[in-house]
C-alpha cells in the first residue's frame, strides 16, 4: 500500500480512507490507483 500510495501521488493514510468499507473514492482517485497498479480502465459501448 505504501507504494501504491506513492505510486499514485497520495498518502498512505488517504488511500486506506478513501479504499476502506466506508470510503468514498473519487474517479481520479480511483484512475491514479489503477494507473499505480498498472491497469488502464476503457470505456466502450454496452
Amino acid at each position: 500500500m505504501t507504494q501504491v500510495a506513492k505510486d499514485a501521488g497520495l498518502s498512505r493514510e488517504s488511500l486506506y480512507r478513501a479504499l476502506s468499507e466506508d470510503g468514498n473514492p473519487s474517479f481520479a482517485t480511483v484512475l491514479k490507483v489503477a494507473r499505480a497498479i498498472g491497469l488502464r480502465l476503457h470505456a466502450r459501448p454496452a
